[in-house]
């Protein structure tokens, strides 16, 4: 049976002005990582991305309480948008930590992390600007699949900085404060697999 109600198309927009803030938050921290100890200034962009990121993740579930008919289950609407928050969420609390704790250089395995990431959130945007289109799993597969090597490769990148954290040439404080660096930032690039995961779960429930 057709169902002829209309859906709010609304939502599309406001993932997609999510998800560029995410790319923001993305590519300032690798802009504050490659200019370190001078780029200071973009973990207030940073900031501003996580802002308005909450901002419009705020509209999109106010909206989701006051609509009938969604483009589809309200349980990955609301996944959706959690999972693209949460990605600008750890980015700007990971940058905030670089003044907190008295970072006075940056380590070539970060910045090569940085360039995951935002490879790795510009495959998320791609996907969910084909999201509003998507009919089949096979219009997404090809960014699906990009997101997940990007993930791949930031858990490889990871294992090689914390073994060579753990060399013994490394101060005990330099150790502690990197680790949660180079957790906090796989972390987010996790996040994009996990929102890669939700859109496939999508597309497969509604193509």
């Amino acid at each position: 049976m057709i169902n002829l109600l209309p859906k709010d198309t609304v939502f599309y927009d406001l993932f997609e002005d999510i998800v560029r803030n995410v790319v923001v938050a993305a590519e300032n921290l690798k802009h504050l990582a490659s200019h370190f100890p001078d780029g200071f200034h973009d973990i207030q962009l940073i900031r501003n991305a996580e802002h308005q990121a909450d901002d419009l993740a705020h509209q999109a579930l106010d909206r989701l309480d006051r609509t009938f008919i969604t483009p589809f289950d309200r349980e990955d609407i609301h996944e959706l948008v959690g999972g693209l928050d949460d990605i600008v969420d750890t980015i700007d609390a990971l940058a905030k930590r670089f003044p907190l704790y008295h970072v006075k250089g940056m380590q070539p395995p970060f910045l090569k992390q940085c360039d995951v990431l935002v490879q790795a959130t510009k495959a998320v945007s791609d996907a969910v600007h084909k999201l509003r289109k998507a009919r089949s799993l096979a219009e997404l597969s090809e960014k699906l699949i990009e997101i997940h090597h990007h993930e791949s490769v930031g858990d490889d990148n990871h294992h090689a900085a914390v073994s060579e954290l753990y060399n013994g040439q490394t101060d005990a404080l330099e150790v502690m404060k990197w680790k949660e660096f180079y957790e906090m930032i796989e972390q987010a690039i996790d996040g994009c697999e996990d929102v890669g995961n939700t859109m496939e779960r999508i597309v497969l429930k509604n193509g």
